[in-house]
């Protein structure tokens, strides 16, 4: 980054004097010359990088920002209304939050009571939750289970299992998993087995291909709206971003 800001300046700075403009043209003590010129105005001037970085970053916020809408108005239907996700809060909400969520995931676990907090104290937010297990064999089980019991008992059933998998403090052995099937009401066996079914597998390969496609590498990720929000955010700052992707 340092190397790139150093080079702009020395481009930029080049311009300013006509007639050593071209480098290529310069004679190798020359060009050594003019260098030293600009070190010393950067030594003098150390501002001038900081300035530089800064216009930097706000270019590459632009075009990372730009770059998500497009990504997200090409695969719209996937994000906000694939039938294979559970959809909660209010289904006619004027927005949409969406997350990528993994059960084992430190940072789900501390967004969740925000995010139903979120949901439940706005009470206009359509809220869809994508399966999304990247941290191992547990996460993997975690989310088969969560899709099986919703395939097999509705959506009722996954919300409640859903709660108890996030605050799930051991790891979701077969043993564990029977028992909460059990709680549900559901029967154990049947729920083991269609975690391994092709259904369950086909609706996490599609969350993980989407996830790809939107640059999605660590979780939770949120889509809200026109917006996508790379990690946890604080309650306070979700409702800002709720707000303003009201104000458009």
């Amino acid at each position: 980054m340092a190397r790139l800001i150093a080079a702009s300046l020395l481009l930029s700075l080049s311009c300013a004097v006509p007639a050593r403009a071209d480098l290529a043209d310069m004679t190798p003590a020359e060009r050594e010359s003019f260098r030293a010129e600009v070190r010393a105005y950067l030594l003098d001037h150390p501002e001038v990088l900081i300035e530089a970085m800064d216009v930097l970053n706000d270019r590459q916020a632009q075009l990372e920002a730009q770059n998500d809408a497009e990504l997200l108005q090409t695969h719209a239907a996937e994000i906000f209304n694939d039938p294979a996700s559970w959809v909660g809060g209010n289904p006619q909400g004027d927005i949409t939050v969406v997350e990528f969520t993994d059960y084992r995931c430190g940072y789900c676990r501390k967004a969740y009571d925000e995010v139903a907090e979120l949901v439940k104290s706005d009470g206009n937010i359509r809220f869809v939750v994508k399966e999304y297990p990247i941290l191992g064999e547990g996460s993997l089980a975690s989310a088969r289970f969560a899709i099986a019991v919703r395939q097999v008992g509705g959506d009722a059933l996954y919300e409640r299992a859903h709660d108890a998998l996030i605050r799930l403090r051991g790891d979701p052995t077969p043993e564990t998993l029977g028992r909460l099937a059990g709680d549900l009401g559901l029967d154990p066996a049947a729920i083991l087995a269609r975690m391994d079914s092709d259904e369950v597998g086909a609706v996490i390969a599609a969350n993980h291909a989407l996830g790809e496609r939107l640059g999605i590498t660590g979780t939770p990720t949120f889509v809200i709206d026109g917006l996508i929000v790379r990690g946890y955010v604080p309650l306070d700052g979700m409702r800002e971003i709720v707000q303003a992707q009201r104000e458009g």
